[in-house]
């Protein structure tokens, strides 16, 4: 069986207090995009997982996908199986890859051998692999809080414009992009925000990473406001980053970006 585990961009993010248990509160609203990768399972001998495309760092037995298994198995009684995850969505880019490769594997799973789990069954279980991981069960557009792990859905709709990635030579870990962030309450709520129209995003919806993040990787600064020159109604750096992404009216031709950068258009 064969899934295709999608990316996401985050709409704002902004990072409203420290836990006592070290993750933070936040806000921020998820909307999946077309950048894919591809996971297929089998049933095989022994629990075995390989990986082709994009090297994915560490080694196999740490991925989520492997993880979420042993999850489900404590619960299930399932046969070995053999997984294979071609990776496309780029690593360290703020786009949820393996998150999203987690959530579709324990979708694949109930479906392929009948669990008859459902979608906030599901979402219990992906919330114990990463804080972005349920959003990938249902995969649509959401407003989410606390750790990033609940959910209000939103209505959304970005398919009448254009949205394009970019994603620059760099490399941002989560670790780095909170240790130089100051929590801080919100004054105007995102979800409020998200509701006015895109043309007032600018200015109004922020990304609290970018500040230190533009500060320490001008790069990835520089990404942004070359999406505004080439004519962004609203751009913004995804998640933790490193990508950049921006909505326009029409396709806009970045050529010049494509010398530079890698860029995926109409995502």
């Amino acid at each position: 069986m064969i899934v295709f585990p999608n990316a996401k961009i985050n709409i704002g993010l902004n990072i409203v207090a420290r836990r006592p248990d070290g993750y933070h509160d936040l806000e921020t609203v998820f909307y999946p995009v077309k950048i894919k990768d591809v996971l297929e399972v089998t049933e095989a001998d022994k629990l075995s997982f390989e990986s082709s495309g994009l090297d994915i760092p560490g080694a196999g037995v740490d991925n989520l996908c492997i993880k979420a298994y042993h999850l489900l198995k404590k619960d299930h009684h399932l046969p070995p199986v053999k997984i294979h995850l071609h990776k496309n969505i780029p690593i360290g880019a703020g786009l949820g890859g393996g998150s999203a490769d987690a959530g579709f594997f324990i979708r694949l799973m109930n479906d392929k051998f009948e669990l008859g789990l459902s979608a906030d069954r599901m979402e219990d279980y992906a919330r114990t692999l990463g804080a972005d991981c349920a959003f990938f069960i249902r995969n649509q557009p959401v407003f989410a809080f606390e750790k990033g792990d609940e959910f209000e859905p939103i209505t959304l709709d970005l398919s009448a414009y254009k949205i394009v990635l970019v994603m620059p030579d760099e490399h941002v870990s989560t670790a780095e992009a909170y240790r130089g962030v100051k929590p801080a309450p919100v004054r105007d709520s995102l979800y409020d925000l998200i509701k006015t129209p895109l043309t007032a995003w600018r200015g109004r919806i922020k990304n609290d990473f970018e500040s230190h993040i533009f500060r320490d990787h001008p790069v990835i600064r520089g990404v942004k406001a070359e999406l505004y020159e080439h004519g962004a109604v609203y751009a913004s750096m995804s998640g933790s980053g490193a990508s950049v992404f921006g909505i326009f009216k029409d396709t806009p031709n970045l050529d010049v970006m494509k010398e530079n950068y890698r860029v995926f258009e109409n995502v």
